[in-house]
């Protein structure tokens, strides 16, 4: 559990992201772009595109043989909506999250406030805890902010464009409630240790590019059809990033010490 020191550390990294105009702006373009506008982009070209299209029959050919039922449009968009679009939201919490993680630590350095940190009767491991807190609960208020925007922009176009509703699949809970907050543990977790060590900001977020290639790599594996995978498969998957995210944020821990943040 948090104490109340705990908690006013979290309150004042997000009040000091929230505060700045430039920094807030900038972690909500990409979540903006990725599940509003490209979505939007996405059913207009179905809609407009004529339904022979052989890039289409590619595309209906990824899904299961029991779901290849229907108007091809339909099938298009569940294809988008619950196989491609997921993937995004392994993006989303990296990048609204970086920000803040790369100047957790380096950050307090540059504004001199680091040593009244330290100061404070808090341990160094309930300090750490602390900011890498603040870290998720902002990356996780952005996912699902991002996620709730983009259904219901994504359910007005597909009611409009076909005329009925088509609904999310049970994959969107794993991703959401494990696969999504472990990824994001994992990358805060790296990226926190990372700003006790670095000496400015700009170094700390530039450790983060190496964080989202690979997830950069998932996207166009998922549009190739490589990573259709099943619900238990990812479920599976949620498991083992969970368990991954629990180990490195205790050793992470473990080797903290007031050297590594000091040095």
């Amino acid at each position: 559990m948090i104490n109340s020191m705990q908690r006013a550390i979290i309150k004042k990294d997000i009040r000091g992201i929230t505060a700045n105009k430039q920094l807030f702006t900038t972690i909500l373009i990409v979540p903006l772009v990725l599940t509003v506008i490209l979505p939007s982009i996405f059913i207009l070209v179905i809609y407009f595109v004529p339904e022979g299209t052989s890039d289409f029959q590619k595309l209906l050919e990824m899904l299961p043989v029991a779901e290849q039922t229907g108007p091809l449009n339909q099938n298009i968009i569940k294809l988008v909506m619950n196989s491609i679009m997921p993937v995004f939201f392994l993006i989303i919490p990296i990048m609204a999250s970086s920000v803040m993680a790369a100047s957790s630590f380096v950050g307090e350095k540059e504004k001199s406030t680091l040593e009244t940190l330290l100061y404070c009767p808090l341990s160094l491991r309930q300090i750490f805890q602390s900011k890498i807190l603040a870290s998720f609960l902002m990356s996780m208020i952005v996912s699902f902010t991002s996620f709730l925007a983009m259904m219901l922009v994504m359910e007005i176009e597909i009611v409009l464009t076909t005329g009925s509703m088509i609904l999310p699949s049970i994959s969107w809970l794993i991703i959401m409630l494990l696969v999504s907050p472990a990824i994001s543990l994992i990358a805060i977790t790296l990226i926190v240790r990372g700003s006790a060590k670095a000496q400015t900001v700009e170094e700390a977020q530039q450790r983060t590019v190496f964080l989202v290639l690979p997830v950069i790599l998932l996207v166009v594996g998922q549009f190739t059809g490589i990573l259709l995978v099943s619900i238990w498969i990812l479920l599976g998957l949620g498991v083992v990033l969970s368990l991954l995210a629990v180990i490195l944020i205790r050793g992470s821990m473990g080797k903290f010490s007031y050297e590594t943040i000091l040095g």
